[in-house]
């Protein structure tokens, strides 16, 4: 067995083996050490001859799928290899073979909402392809991209849990992030040696699996990067599977025409997935929205929120739904009371395909689908063209289900094969063998009750084993009772076993009735399974309608439970908010959050914020944002008020962090995002910048924010919410058309603030750095001494105040040297010793001085002002502004 057992092994040297020895799953040698490792169950050993004792662990073969999803989980991939014939039959060794290959991308998940994606990278040319698909559910995507990094970025977004890569492709990857990702983050990586006719077999695999003569039907003729790693996924999934695999559906384009492109960022800092925080679903958009009542709408729901819509018809129509969901109670009670008896009818058919689907799934494929005829009928009598669309064609399939709840059970055991899941009545064979195995078992406790009575031994018993078959037990003290035609066949430490002729005539009746019932019973079943699966494409599409319904009442729920209004959608550019509120912080909050309005428009594309920090500016940036991606994913929005023009793409720069494993600084990262706004998008995006220049030293990152002020204040430029802490931008602002100054007010009581979370449409006077960091809970001693600091530079006016951190705290430039005036040495002919010093030293000079002696704290509001009036005036007698324009 043990040599059997490792030339098996030496097929699938990457996988643990799973090795089928009666009604047990064995791993041996290092496959038992990690299993028994990861499992938690028991290592032990057994003797293998020449090898001695050899390391060996197992599994029950009934509640295998339980430990086999605990090692993909872990990345491991399995073999299962089962016996091929029946062990009563086989002369010598019983023979087997390996019949499915588990993978993380190929395993069939029982539960779980999130979809698990198996994912290829392929190259042809100079050009990429890439392909997703669930395995579970039969989703596919492809995309084909021109650029490597936009590649690998669309790849990691996905979060894939295999991937598939040939070796020349990998071999480029490197400086791409790709091999961090994979180094942090784990997925399985199966890397594939490319022959010669790889490619050309790939996309015959494609032609073959959606029985096309090309590939312009997938929409694919023009993108074989795209076609090869969608047939290397279908290869693997066959050559892993060995089953066909009809369940998987038509690819869909990632970056569909109609859809809202939203790359990992976007989410991440919106947190429309997960939090940034917990990096779970609480506490995110989909945890607000996560009202669904199946699996298969909760994966939809993700799938929405990542690709929101661009067609404001579509738009419309799910905003119609959701709104006869809004204003009826009973219909949406009702509609959602049913869907909550509806189980992942996806997974379940993937099941189905891959002929792993047992009785009890069956049984909950039909008790969904006889949910289907009370949500259909309900939703026939609204006048909304999105439901009249879902319920136009949408296939009967009520005798299906009504023969499989004929045909199975009532109470269903997990194995198939051991009889007990057909009803009484279904088959006339099969309940002539079951009258005859049960008339068998009368007749065996018929003859125990006769041989107590003729022996006068009250323990008697017949018991069966497979070993001797059914026998007759008497206790050793009654041996002596035993009559004489009893045979004798085995002797235990406190009984003797004996056989009589008529028992062993009868044994092979009932073991035959036995057996062949449940033979036929399995047959009956597998005959039911197969019925299923000829209705696989009518199944699908009735999973897809329940979960687009089930979303659409999800977002009813939120709606109402939130206040939320339907938005206008506008195809002119512009977005008008009234009230608007943060989703997820205003449901933290439960009723507390302040609300704000937001216009942006030809005439004000661009809000330039400014304010302390806690104060709410990123907050009111993500609102917006949020509030837009809601209204395009057709949901209903927090505000009293909202018209929504189209937004082809949302950008975001908010935060930053170092990326050490790529070698990239804060700074660094801030830069590439920025670089990739500017880039990218048009006057239909929306774009948000946060604290952009922060990450280096003040004049380079006050340049830098001014610079992309200018670009973004140019016309066609995207809409732009852009905070800052350089309140001199708030000036340059005033001078640009389309750009407005905004701020978040603070309401001051002494020495503290208040932070009233209200913008308003005028720059902030200052930052309250001190009293942020107070409110942050620095030390008071550091609190007094940069109050002192700060009153001392205010004061004396020694040094130029450069910038305002992130808890506001100064920094000074260095004290001037006697003589030279108090500006930078990058503007020219401005000190002494200059190569292009003038005559205008002396006056420049004197006029500097003037302002240092200048105490401002002392002033009154119009004695600084006529003061700034005269300086002002002083220097354009003194200085020729049109040498620095």
């Amino acid at each position: 067995m043990m040599v059997q057992y490792q030339e098996i092994k030496s097929q699938y040297p990457d996988t643990l083996l799973m090795f089928r020895l009666g009604d047990f799953y064995e791993l041996f040698l290092d496959d038992a050490k990690v299993a028994s490792e990861v499992l938690e169950i028991t290592l032990t050993g057994r003797d293998a001859g020449e090898q001695g004792r050899v390391p060996m662990c197992g599994v029950p073969y009934h509640s295998v799928e339980q430990y086999l999803n605990r090692l993909i989980d872990k990345g491991y991939s399995v073999a299962i290899c089962e016996q091929t014939e029946d062990p009563r039959q086989a002369k010598g060794l019983v023979r087997r073979e390996v019949v499915r290959v588990v993978t993380p991308g190929t395993a069939l998940p029982d539960t779980g909402a999130d979809n698990r994606y198996l994912a290829c990278l392929a190259q042809y040319a100079e050009t990429f392809g890439l392909c997703f698909a669930d395995v579970g559910t039969g989703e596919v995507y492809t995309e084909e991209f021109d650029v490597l990094a936009e590649c690998v970025q669309e790849l990691v977004s996905w979060q894939p849990v295999e991937l598939l890569i040939y070796d020349d492709t990998w071999d480029k990857l490197q400086g791409t992030g790709l091999r961090q990702w994979e180094e942090e983050i784990h997925p399985a990586l199966t890397r594939r040696t490319r022959g010669r006719a790889s490619r050309e077999e790939a996309i015959a695999t494609v032609l073959s699996q959606y029985s096309i003569p090309d590939l312009t039907p997938l929409d694919l003729q023009e993108s074989l990067a795209a076609a090869e790693a969608l047939g290397t996924v279908l290869r693997y999934v066959a050559e892993t599977q060995q089953l066909s695999l009809n369940h998987f559906r038509h690819p869909s384009r990632i970056r569909q025409r109609q859809t809202m492109q939203l790359d990992k960022n976007v989410l991440t800092q919106l947190e429309v997935l997960e939090s940034v925080r917990t990096r779970r679903q609480t506490k995110s958009l989909y945890g607000l929205l996560h009202r669904t009542k199946t699996a298969m709408g909760s994966r939809l729901l993700k799938r929405w929120l990542e690709r929101p819509l661009l067609n404001i018809p579509d738009i419309v129509r799910r905003q119609e739904a959701v709104e006869a969901f809004v204003d009826n109670f009973f219909l949406r009670n009702h509609v959602q009371t049913a869907l909550g008896e509806v189980y992942d009818l996806e997974r379940l058919l993937g099941r189905v395909c891959f002929a792993s689907a047992n009785a009890r799934d069956l049984q909950a494929i039909a008790r969904s689908l006889l949910q289907v005829p009370e949500v259909m009928g309900m939703l026939a009598g609204e006048s909304v063209p999105l439901f009249t669309a879902l319920l136009e064609g949408l296939p009967d399939v009520s005798a299906l289900a009504e023969e499989i709840e004929r045909t199975l059970a009532e109470e269903l055991p997990a194995s198939v094969k051991d009889g007990g899941i057909i009803r009484e009545g279904v088959d006339a064979a099969l309940d002539e063998l079951r009258h005859l195995s049960q008339s068998g078992k009368t007749w065996l406790a018929e003859l125990e009750s006769r041989e107590r009575a003729a022996t006068g031994i009250k323990n008697l018993k017949v018991g069966y084993n497979k070993v001797f078959g059914y026998y007759i037990e008497v206790s050793k003290g009654n041996v002596p009772l035993v009559p004489s035609h009893y045979e004798r066949r085995q002797t235990l430490a406190q009984a003797e076993r004996y056989v009589l002729p008529e028992l062993k005539e009868y044994e092979a009746k009932i073991l035959n009735a036995e057996e062949n019932a449940t033979q036929r019973e399995y047959e009956l079943f597998v005959q039911l399974r197969e019925g299923v699966r000829r209705r696989l494409a009518d199944l699908q599409q009735i999973a897809d309608t329940l979960a687009q319904i089930d979303v659409l009442c999800a977002f009813a729920t939120v709606s109402v439970e939130g206040r939320y209004v339907r938005p206008t959608m506008d195809e002119k550019r512009g977005i008008a908010i009234t009230a608007g509120r943060h989703p997820v912080v205003e449901a933290q909050m439960k009723g507390r959050f302040v609300p704000n309005d937001i216009l942006l428009d030809k005439d004000r594309q661009l809000l330039l914020i400014t304010g302390p920090n806690m104060a709410g500016k990123s907050t009111f940036m993500r609102q917006t944002a949020l509030i837009v991606l809601l209204a395009h994913i057709g949901c209903f929005v927090p505000a009293a008020s909202a018209k929504v023009g189209v937004v082809d793409r949302i950008f975001t720069r908010i935060g930053a962090s170092d990326d050490l494993t790529a070698g990239q600084s804060t700074f660094m990262v801030e830069m590439v995002e920025l670089a990739q706004v500017l880039l990218q998008a048009t006057e239909r995006s929306l774009v948000l910048l946060d604290e952009i220049g922060r990450g280096t030293s003040t004049y380079d990152g006050l340049s830098i924010a001014e610079a992309v002020l200018e670009r973004l204040s140019e016309p066609n430029a995207p809409l732009t919410l852009f905070a800052t802490h350089y309140h001199e931008l708030t000036e340059t602002a005033k001078t640009m058309a389309g750009v407005v100054n905004a701020s978040v007010l603070v309401q001051e009581e002494g020495d503290n603030i208040a932070f009233l979370h209200t913008v308003v449409n005028r720059p902030a006077n200052q930052s309250y750095g001190i009293q942020v960091a107070r409110l942050a809970g620095v030390p008071q001693g550091i609190i007094q001494r940069a109050q002192e600091l700060l009153q001392i530079r205010e004061d004396s006016g020694t040094g130029v105040f450069r910038h305002q951190g992130s808890l506001g705290l100064v920094e000074a430039a260095p004290a001037l040297d006697e003589g030279k005036p108090a500006l930078d040495e990058g503007h020219p002919a401005l000190y002494e010793g200059h190569p292009a010093a003038s005559a205008q030293d002396a006056d420049i000079l004197e006029l500097l001085n003037k302002m240092a002696a200048l105490n401002v704290m002392n002033m009154t509001p119009i004695e600084a002002l006529n003061e700034l009036y005269h300086l002002a005036e002083r220097a354009k007698g003194v200085m020729d502004w049109d040498k620095f324009k």
